[in-house]
C-alpha cells in the first residue's frame, strides 16, 4: 500500500469519525486545524485506523504524533514490518 493509498483510507475515517463529508486533511492536520477534535474523538480515530489496518498502536507512539503526516508514516512503518 502505497503513502497515498493510506492518506486516502485515512481521509475517509475522518469523514467518518467527525461524520463531516467534506472535511479535508493533509498532512500538517492537527487537533488544532478541526473543531471537534478533542480527547473522545482522538481515541475513536486510533480505534478506526487500527481496524482499518489491522495493527495496534502503542500508546508511546501515539503520544508523539504531531500530525496526520507522521500518523501516516507510522502506519506506513508499521505495514512494513
Amino acid at each position: 500500500m502505497t503513502r497515498q493509498d493510506i492518506l486516502k483510507a485515512v481521509q475517509e475515517i475522518f469523514r467518518d469519525v467527525f461524520d463531516d463529508e467534506d472535511l479535508m486533511i493533509e498532512d500538517e492536520t492537527n487537533a488544532d486545524d478541526i473543531e471537534d477534535w478533542d480527547s473522545f474523538e482522538h481515541i475513536s480515530l486510533i480505534i478506526a485506523m487500527e481496524a482499518e489496518f489491522s495493527m495496534k498502536f502503542d500508546i508511546k507512539e501515539v503520544n508523539k504524533l504531531e500530525n496526520v503526516g507522521q500518523m501516516i508514516d507510522l502506519i506506513k512503518r508499521k505495514m512494513e514490518e
